[in-house]
């Protein structure tokens, strides 16, 4: 399953600035930060994160055609705000939730394999 794109445009514009104002401390969440790859802009993008044994997983909710994942594919690697830290993020790799879903740790493991979305991005954290 997909969120409709309407959906994302409106979380784009108005849920997104809201968001960023406290995602990056929030549980569940981050603040992808990243950069256009035709642009050059910076980007901080809100979105539901899951601690996996080696990064995090990304639930793709809106599929795998994200400007966000076209960028940090373009250059390889991101920043993750999360929990009040920051750190960087390394080799995208879009996977089946399943897939993911047996990387992700802690309680939500369970819920992140149940959840109604098809595809995930691992992403490992650098050291």
């Amino acid at each position: 399953m997909q969120l409709p794109q309407r959906l994302a445009r409106f979380n784009r514009h108005v849920t997104n600035p809201i968001q960023r104002l406290w995602a990056g401390w929030a549980p569940s969440f981050g603040i992808l930060e990243h950069v256009g790859r035709r642009s050059g802009k910076a980007y901080r993008t809100p979105l539901s994160v899951f601690s996996t044994d080696d990064g995090v997983a990304i639930l793709l909710t809106y599929g795998p055609d994200r400007d966000w994942l076209k960028n940090i594919t373009a250059t390889g690697r991101a920043t993750m705000r999360r929990h009040g830290k920051t750190f960087t993020v390394t080799d995208p790799r879009v996977v089946s939730r399943d897939e993911a879903a047996a990387h992700v740790t802690g309680a939500a493991r369970r819920a992140f394999g149940r959840l109604p979305f098809e595809q995930a991005v691992l992403l490992r954290r650098a050291s």
